[in-house]
């Protein structure tokens, strides 16, 4: 049988991050932030820098998602 995370479940945090020289709200769940946040480091990037990167390779798609979705779907694919 499955259990329920350590820390619990936590619904999607609202933050602005200013890419492309404009200001935009992401929701994410915290445990999206943390990764997203620890890939920054790791990449030597301010958050704001790698969440730009991503909307960039994001937005070129056939049939781009939304933003929070590219951020999970890139961080699920880079984290495995």
């Amino acid at each position: 049988m499955i259990a329920a995370p350590a820390g619990g479940f936590h619904g999607p945090v609202k933050r602005s991050i200013t890419i492309a020289g404009h200001q935009t709200s992401i929701s994410l769940e915290p445990v999206f932030w943390q990764a997203l946040e620890a890939a920054a480091v790791r990449l030597a990037l301010p958050l704001s820098a790698l969440v730009a990167e991503i909307d960039a390779i994001r937005i070129v798609a056939d049939d781009p998602p939304n933003l929070a979705s590219a951020l999970r779907t890139w961080l699920f694919d880079n984290l495995h």
